[in-house]
């Protein structure tokens, strides 16, 4: 008998009640603020996922071996950022309040903020840990206060002092450092030294973990809408973020801004692939861990 079609990211076709993480992706660029395309991201890394395999040989461990429900994405106002971000919250709400962690593919970074929402109000004591090229901290980029250029800034309107921690950053303008020498938040320039001392200072509190796929080099990872020369190495990210998985406590995820139309290869589309694959099996992994 034939099926109808369903196109998951790969591994990820559990039954919603089974599923300890669930997928939804954030088809939004409306706000960014260089090269527009990464609200095809989520629909391109799901596509593109199949040229993997689901077993992970960094870890031992494979994505079938646990049970996470792909959700699809759901539609959004493109042209409404604050309307969008509603919608998104609203998806975000749904997975927490059914005991589930949600895990959103992006889209541009404006996106987290709806699932950060989401998130503390469930949990008011949240910590962000944030991978990132860009500081993300503006008041507003050329007025708007909504923009991917913000999105870290409206986080901390939410979260107050001394709960994000950032890694990577390596670009935004003057005041962005200045701010964030003040004490608001932790950033750590440049490179991703210092987490496992930051994991540490999180310890007990629940953490959102944002990655905005930028944080890679662009000889790596090309396919990004406001590509950022000096990141980091594929395989510093992927380390780090395993290390993640098995010392925080992960309420939610997100991994963002990938532009595929900038990379016609593909390779950076397999890349985010592959970063999601493994983020998948380790937050799965830490989770059966915790329970035993």
């Amino acid at each position: 008998m034939l099926q109808k079609n369903i196109e998951t990211f790969i591994g990820c076709d559990a039954e919603y009640e089974d599923a300890a993480v669930v997928l939804y992706g954030a088809a939004f660029d409306s706000t960014t603020s260089f090269r527009p395309g990464t609200r095809f991201g989520s629909r391109a890394v799901r596509s593109e996922s199949f040229g993997l395999e689901t077993y992970s040989p960094y870890q031992d461990k494979d994505l079938t071996d646990y049970a996470v429900f792909d959700s699809g994405d759901p539609e959004l106002c493109i042209g409404d950022a604050k309307i969008a971000l509603a919608q998104l919250e609203e998806r975000a709400e749904q997975i927490f309040s059914d005991g589930k962690i949600p895990f959103m593919i992006g889209g541009e970074h404006l996106v987290t903020l709806a699932a950060v929402r989401a998130a503390v109000r469930r949990y008011p004591d949240l910590r962000i840990l944030h991978f990132d090229a860009h500081a993300d901290l503006r008041q507003d980029y050329l007025g708007a206060q909504l923009s991917h250029a913000c999105v870290l800034r409206r986080c901390w309107e939410l979260v107050g002092d001394g709960k994000i921690y950032q890694f990577g950053i390596r670009s935004g303008d003057r005041e962005e450092f200045l701010w964030s020498r003040e004490g608001h938040v932790s950033m750590h320039p440049f490179d991703l030294n210092g987490l496992e001392k930051a994991l540490e200072e999180m310890k007990g509190h629940p953490v959102y973990v944002t990655v905005d796929l930028d944080v890679l080099d662009p000889s790596i990872f090309p396919g990004t809408g406001t590509p950022e020369a000096g990141g980091v190495s594929f395989l510093e990210l992927l380390n780090s973020i395993l290390m993640v998985c098995r010392k925080a406590d992960i309420v939610g995820c997100d991994v963002n801004e990938l532009c595929p139309a900038y990379d016609p290869t593909g390779v950076s589309t397999a890349v985010a692939g592959k970063i999601i694959r493994e983020f998948l099996i380790g937050l799965c992994a830490g989770i059966e861990e915790k329970k035993a």
